[in-house]
């Protein structure tokens, strides 16, 4: 039986929960701490498809989807402080979250997958993860898609700057579609996405919140991308595939989030296949 508690994460800079999903029929193998999507800017802990959580926990892999601040009240150097915090809690106080002790993986979708690989990438966790899943993440590695305008958002209806006078400036985790979305499009038909989430240097962007100087990622990885992602460039998978040799999924859609069809055959390998990642890592 699928059993989902909410539970307080400790914290001083805002009030921060995380959600645990588990089966209690099931014996756990592994961890999975989730961290979700929305370019930093939008979504919430609570965004996996059911298809994903009954999947994962049947198969013997409770999920920990925390929360993680959300720009661009918070800026990069919080983000990623916040969510290392959140990884480093779960390994020094693994009895708040589960009751037996495990191994654990990193899972992201799109920012939450940049998350994933940053934490990991630059050692600041307290252990390494057995792996890092990455659904349609990305590591800042080729250049300009970011920063310019973005023709597949280009083509919606134009988002105006006054759309950021409508979240709160004060530090917050949970960015509802109807108040936040509109700032990610906007982000993205203006070019002004990295100026949203990071203040200073380009410089120090790429040396500190890319992946450019991660020559040998840490741990093994498993990679999905869509070659006609909206988003994240498919060059931008190539370039994470071509530096770390990933185990690696590719569909032939044109959606960012290609996973959102719960009834889709390509959910269904995609689980599958990540599935067989986990088991794989777990044993070893």
């Amino acid at each position: 039986m699928l059993i989902t508690k909410d539970i307080s994460v400790p914290n001083t800079a805002y009030t921060k929960s995380a959600t645990i999903y588990t089966n209690s029929d099931i014996k756990p193998k592994a961890c999975i701490l989730y961290f979700h999507g929305g370019g930093l800017l939008y979504g919430n802990r609570k965004d996996l498809p059911d298809k994903h959580i009954q999947t994962l926990t049947q198969a013997g892999f409770p999920i920990i989807s925390f929360d993680y601040l959300l720009a661009p009240a918070a800026k990069l150097e919080q983000i990623t402080e916040d969510v290392c915090a959140s990884i480093n809690d779960y390994l020094e106080n693994s009895s708040r979250y589960i009751d037996v002790s495990l191994p654990y993986f990193l899972w992201g979708r799109s920012s939450g997958a940049y998350l994933c690989l940053l934490a990991t990438a630059k050692g600041s966790l307290k252990q390494k993860p057995v792996g890092v899943v990455s659904y349609y993440g990305y590591g800042f590695l080729c250049d300009n898609w970011y920063q310019t305008k973005n023709n597949d958002y280009c083509k919606l209806p134009i988002v105006n700057e006054s759309c950021l006078k409508g979240i709160s400036s004060e530090l917050h985790a949970n960015g509802d579609l109807d108040t936040h979305y509109s700032v990610y499009v906007y982000a993205r038909q203006t070019g002004k996405w990295k100026d949203l989430i990071y203040e200073g240097r380009e410089k120090f962007f790429l040396l500190n919140y890319s992946l450019r100087t991660c020559n040998l990622f840490p741990c093994p990885l498993f990679c999905a991308h869509s070659t006609g992602d909206t988003d994240v460039p498919y060059e931008e998978f190539l370039e994470l595939c071509n530096r770390y040799q990933p185990k690696r999924f590719i569909a032939t859609t044109n959606m960012h989030d290609f996973d959102r069809n719960e009834q889709d055959s390509v959910t269904e390998r995609l689980l599958e296949t990540t599935l067989a990642f986990l088991e794989e890592k777990t044993v070893q």
